[in-house]
């Protein structure tokens, strides 16, 4: 809405604002002099000295508690951070020690489960050729269906995939889920996270971790032969 489009009686109030405020400004001590200004605006006057009163106090005090409550809200975020990037540090040493694609897999079962209270973490193909023990298959197209053509990950609540939680598909309510790169012969593959509850993962959250954990499986995995 312009200034045009505005009620006549506010535009009048604001001229007459700007009256009065360079007069005020000049003029201050007639501010300080008027005891019942001041108590109408929560100030009183001590001596020379212009103090809060309890409605000012109220005022001020209302902003310290929501800016103390948004202080406590940014620590609890890098707190949790924080141990979530401790977790997933020692998620890829565990990780790194892997002697196999199977190995792999199931240390990062066991990571999910342990480290970030998960249901399960899985690795999973798209079809046409062999599947490491511990491994999931999917079909043609299934990594594209889970993130779209051009998705690198996708974090939300997830309906029942047994293709690719297998059977602890109905225990999973939400997942978080990144793009691998693709298998020898091109196969797409997927990096992806289970768990319980359905806030665990939610689309606005970072997927940076999740994204890095798939780059941490992808480089260990091309330590073996493809068999």
């Amino acid at each position: 809405m312009s200034v045009n489009d505005r009620p006549e009686a506010a535009q009048g109030e604001d001229a007459d604002w700007a009256k009065v405020r360079p007069w005020l400004l000049a003029h201050p001590e007639r501010v300080r002099q008027d005891d019942d200004l001041l108590a109408s605006l929560g100030l009183w006057r001590k001596a020379n000295v212009v103090e809060f009163g309890p409605a000012a106090l109220g005022r001020l005090e209302a902003v310290a508690a929501r800016e103390s409550d948004a202080r406590k809200a940014i620590e609890q975020v890098a707190r949790a951070n924080f141990a979530a990037q401790a977790q997933t540090h020692g998620a890829v040493v565990e990780i790194l020690e892997s002697r196999n694609h199977s190995d792999l897999a199931r240390r990062l079962d066991v990571a999910a489960r342990e480290r970030f209270n998960l249901v399960t973490a899985t690795i999973a193909l798209e079809a046409d050729g062999s599947v490491p023990f511990g491994w999931r298959t999917l079909d043609h197209g299934g990594v594209d269906a889970r993130l779209g053509a051009r998705g690198l990950t996708r974090l939300g609540e997830w309906s029942r995939d047994e293709a690719l939680f297998g059977h602890r598909a109905d225990e999973v309510k939400s997942a978080a889920v990144a793009r691998m790169a693709p298998w020898p012969e091109g196969r797409a593959a997927l990096l992806a996270f289970g768990s319980a509850e359905p806030e665990a993962f939610r689309p606005d959250m970072g997927a940076e971790l999740v994204a890095f954990l798939a780059r941490v499986v992808e480089r260990t995995a091309e330590r073996w032969p493809v068999l």
